[in-house]
C-alpha cells in the first residue's frame, strides 16, 4: 500500500517556510500501514503540479497534496486539478455558507475573492474544513485516489484525521504495522551498529526491519514489522527482540518513541521526588531552557545560574578563585566546583554544570576548541565527564546539555 506526498509552494523550496507538513504526514500515514514511497516539494507552477500528480497517481494508491488552495491569484492548485481530472469549478453551496459565516462571526467583510474558496472541481468529493476556509478535495482515478489539502498545518492535520484516513480505510484494506523506536545517547551510529551485528542479523527471522536514525549526540533505533498476523502477535515479536537489545546496549538507552532527554529526566525526578539545579557556563542557560520546556518541570527544578564570566563563578556561586587560577576556567575541577556549589546553594538533590570551549574559537594550551566538561553533584559525590566535540558552537552546546542530562538519568536509574 503505497503513498506519495506532494507539498506545493515556492516558499517551501526557498526555505522561507519550513516544510513541517511532510514530516507529520509521513509519520501519520505510516502509522496506518501505508508505505510512503516518496515525498516531493514542488513549485506552484501549473505544468509542474500537473506533471507530478499525474506521475504519482501511476505509482501509488494514495497521493496526498498540500498547498495552493487559497483565494489569491498564485493559488492555482484547484485549476490544475480541474485540467488533470477533466472537470470544471462549480460553487459548493454548503461551503459558501460556511465560509460566509466564518467571516461574519469574526466581524470581517466577506469579499468576492473569499467566495472563490467555495469553488470546487465538479468531479471531486468535498472534504469540509471545519477549522478553516479552504476545503479539501478527493479525486479517484483507476482505483487510486488523490487528495488535495490546504497547506496550513493545523487545517491539514484536521482533514487528515477526520476525513482523509477514514476514507482511505474504507476504500483499502491496510496492512498491520508495528513500530518501536528506542532512543540512545552518547555513542555514535557505527559504534552501536558494531555492538548489534549479531542481534541485527537475527531480525530477519522475525521479519523485522531496523533503521538507524542518527542526530547530534543521539541515535534512534526503529524496529518495524509489517504482516498479516494479529497486532498482538506482531507486538510480541518486537518486544522479544527489544528485550535482547536492552541486554546489549541498555546503558545507552534513555527513552522511547517521541520522548526527549529532558522529558525523561523530569519524569524520573518526579518519580523519585528529587530536585535539580543548574550552573551553566558554556551552555549559556540551555539546560534550564530545555528542561523548562517540559510541562511539570516546576515540580523538580530548583534554581539555575548562568555564570558565564570567570568572575561570576566566584561572585555568584563562591567558586574558589585559586581553583580557577590553578586549573583554568575550563577544567574538571571547576566543573565539579560549579555543580557542588549550585547544589549546596540551592538545596537541591542534584546539580548539573558545564564549562568549556564551545567554539568556533577559543581553547588554551590544555584543552582545544570543542572541549567541554559537564558535572553532576549529589550527596553521593561528584561525577565529571570530559567531552570532545568539533567547532560547531550550537551543536556543541546542545550535545553538552544532552550529555549532562544523560549523566543524571543514569545516576537516577542506579
Amino acid at each position: 500500500m503505497k503513498a506519495i506526498i506532494i507539498n506545493i509552494g515556492d516558499e517551501l523550496l526557498i526555505g522561507q517556510t519550513i516544510n513541517t507538513n511532510a514530516a507529520w504526514m509521513g509519520q501519520y500515514l505510516n502509522s496506518f500501514g501505508m508505505e510512503v514511497e516518496s515525498s516531493h516539494c514542488i513549485s506552484d507552477k501549473g505544468p509542474i503540479i500537473f506533471q507530478e500528480i499525474d506521475k504519482a497517481l501511476k505509482k501509488a494508491e494514495v497521493v496526498v497534496v498540500t498547498g495552493g488552495l487559497g483565494p489569491t491569484k498564485d493559488d492555482i492548485t484547484k485549476h490544475t486539478l480541474c485540467e488533470l481530472f477533466q472537470t470544471e469549478l462549480v460553487m459548493h453551496e454548503p461551503s459558501y455558507l460556511r465560509v460566509k459565516a466564518f467571516f461574519e462571526s469574526r466581524g470581517l467583510p466577506f469579499l468576492k475573492v473569499n467566495e472563490q474558496q467555495a469553488l470546487v472541481p465538479a468531479s471531486c468529493t468535498v472534504l469540509e474544513n471545519m477549522v478553516g476556509t479552504a476545503n479539501g478535495m478527493l479525486f479517484e482515478r483507476d482505483g487510486h485516489i488523490c487528495v488535495s489539502l490546504p497547506g496550513v498545518p493545523f487545517e491539514m492535520q484536521y482533514l487528515m484525521e477526520h476525513e482523509v484516513v477514514p476514507r482511505i480505510q474504507q476504500k483499502f484494506e491496510l496492512p498491520k504495522i508495528v513500530h518501536r523506536t528506542i532512543l540512545t545517547q552518547g555513542v555514535g551510529e557505527s559504534f552501536i551498529a558494531d555492538l548489534l551485528t549479531d542481534w541485527e542479523n537475527s531480525l530477519a527471522s522475525e521479519d523485522i526491519r531496523l533503521a538507524y536514525l542518527p542526530s547530534p549526540g543521539m541515535v534512534k533505533l526503529r524496529m518495524s514489522i509489517y504482516g498479516g498476523a494479529e497486532e498482538s502477535v506482531l507486538k510480541e515479536r518486537i518486544q522479544r527482540k527489544e528485550a535482547e537489545l536492552q541486554a546489549i546496549i541498555g546503558e545507552y538507552i534513555f527513552g522511547y518513541e517521541k520522548e526527549t532527554l529532558q522529558s525523561v529526566l523530569v519524569q524520573k525526578l518526579k518519580g523519585k521526588e528529587k530536585s535539580v539545579s543548574f550552573a551553566e557556563s558554556c551552555t549559556g542557560g540551555m539546560m534550564a531552557q530545555k528542561f523548562t520546556d517540559v510541562s511539570g518541570a516546576s515540580e523538580v527544578f530548583q534554581s539555575g545560574w548562568v555564570v558565564y564570566h570567570e568572575s561570576s563563578k566566584t561572585k555568584e556561586l563562591g567558586v574558589d578563585e585559586t581553583l580557577i587560577s590553578n586549573f583554568g576556567v575550563v577544567s574538571e575541577e571547576v566543573a565539579a566546583a560549579l555543580a557542588e556549589r549550585a547544589r549546596l546553594k540551592s538545596g537541591s538533590d542534584f546539580a548539573l554544570s558545564s564549562t568549556g570551549w564551545a567554539g568556533p574559537d577559543g581553547g588554551d594550551e590544555k584543552h582545544g576548541v570543542g572541549t567541554i566538561f559537564v558535572a553532576l553533584s549529589s550527596e553521593k559525590g561528584t561525577i565529571v565527564k570530559k567531552l570532545k566535540f568539533g567547532k560547531n558552537r550550537t551543536r556543541n552546546r546542545e550535545m553538552a546539555t544532552d550529555a549532562a542530562f544523560m549523566l543524571l538519568i543514569k545516576e537516577i536509574q542506579k
